[in-house]
């Protein structure tokens, strides 16, 4: 009985951190996305897509409009996007998306976790060029032909479609455009009156590699410590 309750109690301090980093990067995203266009989502495109985003991991309203609040507020700190581009060990490129209020501790922290895990923080352009940034949908295919809608949606940009997962293990239908065409094809979904769940972009890669179970998991460690770090929205990289 102890150990069932254990149990229990682990898988529910589990989902309580998911939730509470889920809930952290997308305030942050909002924070960015107020300060580069102001606090109106009907005229601020970044700020509507930051807020599907906080609605798709279950944020509840009133913490959405308490950081917005927050990120309008005088002497509220400075949150911004930086990238940053590096090598996992055994040749794995990747692509580390933060929101940062303080560059200098945020690249510090990321060189610590690269030098920890053997592997090695890069310049910009330094593994850019392996990736493909694109523009990404998730929609709810409840209702939904992805058939008729493939269809409908490469008139407007679509490239690719796939069914995917979201962060709850919902089915969702993950639609990747270029990113120049990130807005023509937000307009082909709204024509539809099709909301997305969320949306952002992605940097996918150009080729994938794999590797040996023994190696795979020294990537793993590394990707998993970046994922940890608070400042970091997104890691993506040419693993298969």
């Amino acid at each position: 009985m102890g150990r069932m309750f254990e149990a229990r109690k682990h898988t529910m301090f589990a989902r309580w951190d998911r939730m509470a980093k889920a809930f952290t990067r997308a305030g942050r995203e909002i924070a960015v996305a107020v300060r580069a266009g102001g606090d109106s989502p009907d005229s601020n495109p970044s700020l509507k897509r930051a807020i599907q985003n906080a609605r798709s991991v279950n944020m509840p309203k009133d913490k959405i409009e308490s950081a917005i609040a927050r990120a309008m507020g005088a002497g509220e700190e400075l949150w911004e996007e930086a990238l940053y581009e590096g090598y996992a060990p055994n040749g794995i490129a990747l692509m580390v998306v933060t929101a940062t209020n303080n560059p200098t501790r945020t690249v510090a922290n990321l060189r610590l976790h690269f030098k920890k895990c053997n592997g090695n923080l890069g310049n910009t352009g330094s593994v850019g060029f392996l990736f493909n940034r694109m523009g990404v949908f998730r929609l709810s295919p409840e209702g939904v032909d992805a058939e008729d809608l493939e269809l409908e949606l490469i008139d407007h940009g679509l490239q690719e479609m796939e069914l995917g997962k979201g962060e709850n293990d919902e089915d969702l239908l993950i639609c990747r455009c270029d990113w120049n065409d990130f807005g023509t094809l937000q307009s082909g979904l709204e024509e539809m009156s099709i909301e997305p769940a969320s949306t952002g972009s992605e940097f996918v890669p150009l080729t994938t590699m794999e590797l040996p179970e023994e190696q795979l998991d020294e990537v793993l460690k590394l990707i998993d410590r970046l994922e940890q770090d608070d400042d970091v929205q997104h890691v993506f990289s040419t693993l298969a």
